[in-house]
């Protein structure tokens, strides 16, 4: 039997995605950011220490359209 990669045991399960990048954005000290069908045009937006919010997003992009920072502007705040 072929070992399987690290690589390939998450892509078998592309659910946990979301996830790793939420892990990382806090590991950066960062907001994580998500949007989901049932907030229709909203962004989650979720902070290290817990709090979630519903929030309209404006990214901001370089000149080679490589996006540098999130302005995000609060909706309300969400329950936890």
């Amino acid at each position: 039997m072929e070992a399987q990669t690290t690589v390939d045991r998450l892509l078998r399960n592309m659910t946990n995605m979301h996830e790793l990048g939420r892990q990382r954005a806090f590991e950066l000290g960062n907001p994580f950011y998500a949007q989901f069908k049932e907030d229709g045009q909203y962004w989650r937006k979720e902070l290290p220490t817990g709090e979630r919010y519903l929030v309209t997003i404006d990214v901001i992009t370089d000149e080679n359209d490589i996006p540098v920072k999130i302005n995000d502007h609060v909706v309300k705040e969400l329950d936890i």
